[in-house]
């Protein structure tokens, strides 16, 4: 058993310090295709505002060249009012209108189509940095699996494959919600807080200026704008955890939600409980709390419902869970199959949730018949150890 134990401890050891190199190589990568788009989003930026002044400037040139046609017209046709050097002049000033409208049209036409190649290249390169971070999560999840203690992996090899899996799951779990606030907080406050930033530039430049209306104007914008990053700073908050949770309780949170939902998404949405009330342990009603918020998202950004029902039943033992909704619904059958085509289909990581809380979920639907969700979960796991 010792020869054992040194054996995998040796081979889990080399295998963390390629995976360490491999992990740096990847940040390296991972930071240079962030660089690269960085810059290729500056020079687009430029390239756009540059060519929106060209396509003005071609307008603009446009109907001076068609002045100066109807000008020459006129001077060619009345040889009374006009001279030869009339005629001249407006001939000479049509020509350079003309000339100047080839020049920008083709600068319009190569603006435009650099335009278009810089943003190929800069979806492209967002496509490599999310996969660069997909694999960078994968790593990590493998490090920190493989960085355990080497006595517990060892127990975990003779004692039973499903709690390296289930390991695996909890760690990856984690990682992929680390990144999915990540890029919540990157897409909500930190944009609307750069934009504040350049707004309050430009309040700057206003007061320069001494354009006082203008600047009253852009302080009650930007006033909103503080508001709306507030909200989404709390939604962020709320989706981190709920603190109702704590202060309420399950019922109250989930009911709560359950009206935000239909407000936000114009959804009609029920929620009605059953049996007598409880608290459970913070644990579990957490666990309850975002399998009732995943099916709900689920159904509006699959189903396209116009109405979800969330039913929540207390049992002796158990906590029964409903969702129905009455949107496209699919072929159970296929779950599987689309399980291999999508790695984070949400029924079945709603499915594996279930599973750590020792509970079972079935699942009841048909195309363009709706999907019902029932999720039976034993209440007496919470009296476990909370990780």
């Amino acid at each position: 058993m010792d020869f054992q134990t040194d054996a995998i401890d040796r081979v889990i050891k080399n295998a963390i310090d390629v995976m360490q190199n491999s992990k740096l190589q990847m940040i390296e990568i991972l930071d240079a295709a962030r660089n690269e788009l960085k810059t290729l989003n500056t020079e687009l930026q430029q390239v756009m505002k540059e060519t929106a002044e060209t396509v003005e400037k071609v307008d603009q040139l446009e109907l001076n060249y068609r002045r100066s046609r109807i000008r020459l017209t006129e001077v060619s046709r009345d040889f009374v009012r006009y001279k030869e050097e009339d005629i001249k002049q407006a001939y000479e000033k049509a020509t350079q209108l003309q000339l100047d409208l080839l020049i920008y049209r083709e600068k319009e036409m190569y603006l435009k189509a650099r335009r278009d190649e810089l943003q190929k290249r800069c979806r492209n390169v967002e496509r490599s940095v999310e996969r660069a971070e997909t694999i960078g999560t994968q790593m990590n999840v493998v490090l920190e699996y493989l960085s355990g203690e080497i006595g517990q992996v060892t127990r975990i090899l003779e004692s039973a494959k499903n709690r390296q899996l289930l390991g695996l799951k909890i760690i990856l779990a984690q990682e992929e919600e680390r990144k999915r606030i990540s890029r919540e907080i990157h897409d909500g406050p930190a944009q609307l807080l750069a934009n504040m930033v350049l707004r309050t530039e430009i309040v700057e430049r206003m007061l320069i200026k001494q354009d006082f209306d203008n600047v009253r104007d852009e302080i009650v914008d930007l006033k909103h704008q503080v508001r709306s990053s507030l909200e989404e700073m709390r939604k962020v908050i709320f989706n981190l955890r709920p603190m109702a949770l704590d202060d309420l309780g399950l019922i109250p949170t989930l009911r709560k939600y359950v009206h935000d939902f239909e407000e936000k998404t114009k959804i009609r949405a029920t929620f009605e409980t059953r049996g007598k009330e409880q608290r459970l342990s913070s644990a579990m009603e957490a666990a309850i709390f975002r399998l009732v918020q995943e099916a709900l998202n689920n159904a509006a950004k699959h189903a396209y419902p116009t109405y979800v029902g969330v039913e929540i039943t207390y049992q002796a033992q158990m906590i029964k869970i409903m969702v129905q909704d009455n949107g496209l619904g699919f072929k159970v059958e296929l779950l599987e199959q689309k399980t291999k085509e999508h790695a984070h289909f949400g029924l079945i990581g709603m499915r594996e949730r279930v599973e750590l809380l020792e509970g079972r979920m079935e699942i009841e639907s048909a195309e363009n018949q709706g999907t019902k969700i029932v999720i039976h979960i034993p209440t007496n796991v919470e009296k476990r150890k909370e990780q």
